[in-house]
């Protein structure tokens, strides 16, 4: 790239600390560092045009687990991991409230419904007895019993007679929270580069010499932002999972309200704008879904539409408007991975699939590992 004298000493000269990634633990982080470190020179590079991983491209839950995903969570992690999982899931809910305001984000507290189709009796009881105890375990965090049951408000067809709703679930409006990090960003003197993909990272000691896709620069430290692309900086123990998404046109009248799970939060829906958003199916393919590639599949598109069609709204004719995917970060456990990889590279990956909620403390966390 041809760089005028002016561009490099502006934007690439003097770097205290660049981030790679602009999502939400991208930009948290950058803003928790120039609040720490207020003169400092803070670079954001992101590989796309707009946050390119799941940040812009999730369903907006403000969720921190349904009831069969954390049974499903009990059974590979101890009862104190995910105590510590949801704790900190549901104080990263409030920090990102409090940065960001609940009007700004369109907060809106509309509870979330677990739903069990017919097929799934065994998980549905497992679930009615295993109720209690999970609000006991959760209660000293909540100050109250998280989940209840409740008939099927919204006539959604072939599933079990009830819900388990959890009454401290929410939605947010995506594209605003992301508008409103990167506003705050900007406005606080944090440099932003788009679309500008880092390939190499050298760390001299002394600083760390990073190759993009157009220049190069110095920088005194890093931190790596990127999730679902963690991979690609050889970060182990964390691998892409895709997660496709499609969102109806607008339908006349209706009442579906809330944030809604079903198969163990494998498929997951939402009311936005009179529109259905679903999205979901990587238990399909678990394996071909294991990619950075963004787009969709007929095999999941086709089961996506299935539910939409034979649950969600089975009397109604709706119509697909568009369709999209995003990328997210998992393993084999499920806490965030937050630690120096160098002595001037840090990061703060594999989200889990809830970066809504944990988004905002893992980049909190990531920046005062300096």
């Amino acid at each position: 790239m041809n760089l005028s004298y002016w561009e490099y000493k502006t934007w690439l000269s003097n770097i205290d600390f660049t981030i790679i990634g602009s999502g939400i633990v991208g930009l948290t982080c950058a803003l928790r560092l120039k609040e720490r470190f207020q003169n400092a020179n803070i670079l954001v590079l992101e590989r796309g045009i707009l946050p390119n991983g799941a940040s812009t491209k999730n369903a907006g839950f403000a969720c921190f687990g349904s009831l069969s995903e954390i049974l499903s969570d009990l059974e590979s992690h101890t009862e104190d991991e995910v105590i510590q999982l949801i704790k900190k899931r549901y104080q990263g809910l409030q920090l990102l409230k409090k940065q960001l305001g609940n009007q700004t984000i369109n907060y809106s507290h509309t509870g979330g419904y677990e739903l069990f189709t017919k097929n799934d009796t065994a998980l549905y009881k497992k679930c009615l007895d295993k109720l209690k105890k999970i609000n006991t375990l959760l209660y000293p965090i909540f100050d109250d019993n998280v989940f209840q049951t409740s008939n099927n408000l919204f006539n959604f067809k072939s599933i079990q007679p009830q819900y388990i709703i959890n009454q401290f679930e929410g939605q947010i409006d995506t594209g605003k929270m992301m508008q409103a990090l990167l506003h705050k960003a900007q406005t606080s003197g944090i440099k932003i580069l788009n679309n500008c993909e880092v390939t190499e990272l050298h760390d001299t000691a002394t600083a760390v010499e990073i190759e993009t896709n157009h220049f190069a620069f110095s920088s005194n430290k890093v931190l790596i932002a990127t999730n679902g692309f963690a991979s690609q900086f050889d970060i182990k123990n964390v691998k892409p999972a895709r997660a496709q998404v499609l969102i109806t046109k607008p339908i006349r009248n209706l009442d579906i309200r809330g944030t809604f799970h079903l198969d163990q939060g494998y498929y997951y829906f939402r009311n936005i704008d009179q529109r259905i958003l679903l999205g979901g199916g990587r238990n399909l393919d678990f394996i071909g879904e294991e990619t950075t590639v963004l787009a969709q599949t007929e095999i999941i598109q086709q089961k996506l539409e299935e539910i939409l069609h034979n649950i969600i709204l089975p009397d109604i004719d709706v119509t697909i408007e568009h369709r999209w995917s995003g990328i997210m970060g998992v393993g084999n456990q499920k806490n965030s991975i937050i630690k120096p990889l160098s002595s001037n590279i840090f990061c703060g990956v594999r989200q889990g699939g809830m970066g809504i909620a944990i988004g905002s403390l893992v980049g909190k966390e990531l920046a005062d590992l300096l």
